[in-house]
């Protein structure tokens, strides 16, 4: 059998960037790892708990946090950022002073910025949020990949392949479906 290589870490580099920009000492790394994760979960939770939509989609494509000896900036790339900048006027600031207090920070000043994507449907991991979210709202699984596609294709993707996976509908037998 053929050598298997993970296709995040083969394009990492090359087409794709890092998502977490720091450097640290051998001992001091893990240290490092525990808290990028503590910043990204508490900014899914929070943006999670302050944005209702109707689709249930989120919108957070990707979360990259640079790191200086003074500085953790968090640019956070979202695909409906009106959502969660009408529904709190002082949103980002509630966010940016939580963030603190989870990482006990105070030396390092904190510093959260929002891009928005021009086309989210075209990111996958918004694509997989709202084919989860119609699966929660009970919709068919075959129109929840029928609109997802028909999103992708207004997005201007060149191809997609939707594979939806387990007890589909309920069945005590699991299945994958294309």
């Amino acid at each position: 059998m053929g050598q298997k290589i993970n296709p995040l870490g083969f394009r990492l580099g090359t087409n794709q960037n890092h998502y977490s920009l720091w450097f640290a000492q051998p001992k001091n790394y893990s240290e490092g790892l525990q808290e990028d994760q503590k910043i990204r979960d508490y900014i899914k939770n929070f943006v999670q708990k302050n944005t209702r939509t109707s689709s249930g989609v989120e919108g957070i494509a990707r979360i990259e946090i640079q790191k200086r000896i003074d500085l953790i900036q968090v640019i956070i790339y979202m695909g409906f950022p009106k959502l969660l900048i009408e529904n709190r006027p002082r949103g980002i600031e509630d966010l940016k002073i939580n963030v603190q207090k989870e990482l006990n920070c105070v030396s390092r000043k904190l510093n959260i910025a929002i891009s928005r994507i021009a086309k989210p449907y075209g990111h996958p991991n918004i694509l997989a949020e709202f084919i989860a979210g119609q699966l929660r709202n009970r919709v068919s699984f075959r129109k929840a990949m029928k609109k997802a596609i028909e999103l992708t294709e207004q997005a201007d993707t060149k191809g997609i392949q939707i594979q939806i996976a387990g007890r589909i509908d309920g069945k005590e037998i699991a299945r994958i479906e294309c």
